[in-house]
């Protein structure tokens, strides 16, 4: 019981720097292990929420968008490799209606609370600025607690339902689900490439992948070795840039 309450503790303070604070500790990456740290578990905890991030690294809300919540599944699946003994490839899989679940939640609040931002354009047009706090404060104490609620019904009673079904689960499914969560960091990838690919940037693509599967490099190695070169292009860029203006300015000086 107290396990699942620390978890709801953690989640709720994800549910608040996830929209407001910005601190990214709600990232699967750090809600892995601080899970791992609770359920007594950090390496596998280090594990899954490292997979989990891979993942999921394309799904950040921005604007009006809400994409399957990453919280929530690292939380359910973090747990769920630690308590059912499932490797953090299969609990992917399983974390994965959680995550779509509390997404369809987040969208509910929100819609909800229409009326509240329309309460704050009143005390905005009176001047009441502790009238505006209470309604922060009021969305704030709202998200965490619904973090919270489900991050302990997920973990409390989520775990039991999910070790009776794994139960009577063939090993052929749970086999299926760790091939399926293997290949998720792929989709991960190739969904924050949607985002930000650039045909510029398309030959450092493929000489990290030529690297990494033919010369057997590690991909730490190979990483460091494009931040040095990202560090030079910048730097190279920015005295180019300096050098252009300065001549714009020059030719200024002499139009003048």
């Amino acid at each position: 019981m107290y396990e699942a309450f620390l978890v709801a503790l953690w989640a709720a303070l994800c549910g608040i720097d996830k929209y407001d604070v910005a601190l990214n500790f709600h990232r699967p990456l750090i809600t892995g292990p601080v899970i791992g740290f609770i359920l007594g578990d950090v390496q596998t905890g280090l594990i899954a929420g490292a997979a989990m991030e891979l993942a999921w690294l394309g799904l950040v809300p921005n604007a009006g968008s809400q994409p399957p919540d990453v919280t929530i599944g690292a939380i359910v699946g973090t747990a769920f490799a630690i308590k059912l003994g499932i490797t953090p490839e299969a609990s992917i899989g399983m974390a994965i209606p959680f995550a779509m679940a509390m997404q369809a939640l987040v969208i509910f609040l929100f819609t909800s609370f229409s009326p509240v931002m329309q309460k704050c354009d009143r005390y905005a047009e009176q001047g009441n600025a502790s009238g505006i706090d209470r309604m922060l404060y009021f969305g704030l104490a709202s998200r965490a607690m619904l973090y919270g609620v489900v991050a302990f019904l997920a973990v409390y009673y989520g775990t039991q339902a999910a070790d009776f079904i794994i139960r009577y689960l063939p090993e052929k499914v749970i086999d299926g689900m760790a091939i399926a969560g293997k290949m998720m960091p792929a989709v991960g990838f190739a969904m924050l490439l949607r985002t930000m690919f650039n045909v510029k940037l398309l030959p450092h693509f493929f000489i990290g992948f030529i690297l990494t599967t033919y010369f057997k490099l590690p991909i730490i190695a190979v990483a460091i070795a494009f931040l040095c070169v990202a560090i030079l292009d910048y730097f190279q860029s920015g005295s180019a840039t300096e050098k252009k203006q300065e001549g714009i300015l020059e030719d200024i000086h002499d139009d003048l």
